[in-house]
């Protein structure tokens, strides 16, 4: 069913997505101060592009402030704009019946578009019970 729910995800809102936390990445790289940024900006290309059979967990041990001030720094860089353009995918997906799982996805991606500091992308099945995770499509 994941492979299924990918394949509709690419072809309907994941390309296009990827490529602009692709962009994204780019100039946050040229800016140089904002290089981690950047990076996290190539893993979260990556999810945007396959998401499901994947979940979003908080990085144990990861300091809270710099992961706070990351955060700030990602919204003024282009985290704004990836939710935005997630919440806007989200609602022309949930428009057809078939593209309500996918906008429902995409909505939970707007939230870590925002804020993806002190998380990282790991797969489903290394998700403990403890219900801190983001699962998209679950």
């Amino acid at each position: 069913m994941n492979v299924l729910l990918n394949l509709l995800w690419l072809v309907l809102a994941g390309w296009w997505l990827a490529l602009l936390y692709v962009v994204a990445g780019v100039i946050n790289i040229i800016l140089i101060i904002t290089i981690p940024a950047g990076i996290q900006s190539f893993k979260l290309a990556g999810f945007a592009l396959w998401p499901f059979g994947r979940a979003v967990v908080p990085i144990p041990g990861r300091s809270p402030t710099i992961s706070a001030i990351m955060n700030i720094i990602w919204l003024f860089t282009g985290g704004f704009w990836l939710a935005v353009a997630h919440v806007i995918a989200g609602v022309l997906l949930m428009i057809t019946i078939i593209g309500i799982p996918l906008g429902v996805a995409s909505m939970k991606m707007a939230g870590l578009a925002l804020v993806p500091f002190g998380k990282q992308v790991v797969d489903r099945s290394r998700v403990t019970a403890t219900g801190d995770a983001i699962v998209v499509g679950g």
